[in-house]
């Protein structure tokens, strides 16, 4: 189980930095399209290959599928979007489906094996999505921060500027405006 968990937090982080890098590209509506239709293509591919299973192989290999399908959807729709609410949202939807595949392959046991693997199961999806939101959070903080950080910046050039004259003080007031945007 600790296994599972780190890997998890290793790859919630990887994802992290993942969507950080499609923050810098933009999808067009067309490419939107396009990574949407593809998701579903492939889980048509993948739902046709679970109709050889049956009973909780087959209930396992549907989950996956679907899993796959909204985490595609969910990624091209934040990459489309570019915000960071979308790609939370993504955070989200992936995890919400890996839940849904680890339920369906608890269905297998039975008894105490299986009350424990549900249990499992839902801590891992409850961590996953708190990660997401606190991530979410972390970046507005920052962003806050930042805004904070050039405003009382700004002030202090001003008010440096305010020691001077003529030309001179406006040429500084000019110039802080121009450095701080406003």
């Amino acid at each position: 189980m600790k296994n599972i968990v780190s890997n998890f937090f290793v790859c919630s982080l990887a994802f992290g930095f993942a969507a950080a890098a499609f923050a810098a590209t933009p999808e067009t509506k067309a490419a939107y399209q396009a990574a949407k239709d593809n998701a579903g293509a492939n889980y048509k591919m993948a739902r046709a290959k679970c109709d050889a299973l049956s009973d909780n192989p087959k209930k396992v290999c549907i989950e996956e599928a679907k899993a796959a399908e909204k985490r595609s959807k969910a990624e091209a729709e934040a990459q489309y979007k570019n915000t960071l609410k979308a790609h939370v949202k993504a955070r989200i939807a992936a995890a919400d489906g890996d839940y849904a595949v680890a339920k369906a392959k608890c269905g297998a046991q039975s008894g105490n094996p299986k009350d424990v693997c549900m249990k499992e199961a839902k801590a891992v999806h409850t961590k996953s999505v708190v990660d997401a939101k606190a991530s979410k959070e972390m970046q507005e903080i920052k962003s806050e921060a930042r805004v904070d950080k050039y405003d009382a910046d700004y002030k202090v050039a001003i008010e440096k500027c305010d020691a001077l004259a003529g030309s001179t003080k406006e040429a500084c007031v000019a110039g802080a405006r121009s450095k701080y945007g406003k």
